[in-house]
């Protein structure tokens, strides 16, 4: 099949453009470079089936494929909230031409939306039926409502349209290809305990989140994109932990002499964050496989690397 990755050099779309490779699909890597790297898909390029396209999904694009893969956002609070108002565009804007362009060439779309579509959750775990508790006109709304809104395209462009149509709700992923900068809570605590920082911690550390190491997340979106469920489906590990407990945990396996301090929380930080992925078990046969000790040594290990 020939398959187009949007936001295929960033964190998860380039391991999702290998993946599609090792498949023997033809992919389309489609990114601005605005938080993904060459770097990532770097070993790619020199793959025949491979083709990488420096573009805007937020501009007129005209191709043909099969299936689309929609991953192109900043998807980070350092990332998204440095140009809000772009963040927001990425989301409609860009969606928008993306399902414009799966209508002309009658492709499968896959929609990359979020656990933040939940905003700070009043219902745990979170059920795909739960409408979320977001503000939307907080700092982190440019985000929240933008992938909220990208839902209600994609959703009105299947009605309306026929697309045929794949949501998926990923949950907090992790794994290399992170870039160390992009002040996501993994990266940030390997990135600290590794060069013996103190390791920063918002608010008291009792607050939750799941994480979900990223060849998991790429299983279960090649097994959603492949199956007849539109969606919108959890994808994401449902072991809890405190972000004190990460904390520990890595400084634990870099054998840091780092320690733990105390930030006030930033505004709209949702307390606990777990999926409820009944719906990928039964419907996929999906579960995430990876335990957060073995893929924190996995990520430990690009980061002494990079």
């Amino acid at each position: 099949m020939r398959i187009i990755v949007t936001g295929g050099a960033g964190f998860i779309g380039s391991h999702l453009c290998k993946a599609l490779l090792n498949q023997k699909h033809e992919v389309i890597c489609i990114d601005n470079l605005y938080t993904g790297s060459k770097k990532n898909i770097q070993s790619l390029l020199k793959n025949s089936k491979f083709q990488f396209v420096q573009q805007d999904i937020t501009e007129p694009f005209d191709e043909t494929a099969d299936q689309i893969y929609n991953l192109a956002c900043p998807a980070s609070p350092i990332q998204y909230q440095k140009d809000p108002v772009y963040t927001f565009k990425t989301s409609v804007i860009g969606t928008h031409n993306m399902l414009e362009f799966a209508h002309s060439c009658k492709a499968r779309f896959l929609q990359a939306s979020t656990s933040e579509v939940y905003g700070d959750p009043t219902q745990h775990p979170q059920k795909e039926s739960y409408w979320g508790n977001v503000n939307p006109i907080g700092i982190r709304s440019c985000y929240d409502e933008g992938k909220r809104a990208a839902e209600t395209l994609c959703m009105d462009f299947h009605r309306q349209y026929k697309v045929d149509l794949r949501i998926a709700r990923i949950f907090n992923t992790y794994g290399p290809n992170m870039a160390p900068d992009d002040g996501r809570v993994v990266s940030n605590f390997i990135v600290q305990s590794l060069k013996s920082k103190p390791i920063t911690v918002y608010g008291d550390g009792s607050q939750t989140r799941s994480f979900c190491y990223v060849s998991d997340l790429i299983d279960g979106l090649i097994k959603l994109m492949n199956s007849s469920i539109v969606g919108p489906v959890n994808l994401g590990n449902p072991d809890e932990f405190t972000i004190t407990e990460l904390a520990e945990e890595v400084i634990k396996i870099t054998k840091s002499k780092s320690k733990i301090v105390h930030k006030p929380l930033p505004e709209d930080d949702p307390k606990q964050r777990k999926p409820d992925i009944a719906l990928a078990k039964a419907k996929l046969g999906w579960v995430p496989k990876v335990p957060l000790k073995e893929g924190l040594k996995y990520t430990i290990e690009y980061f002494k690397s990079i």
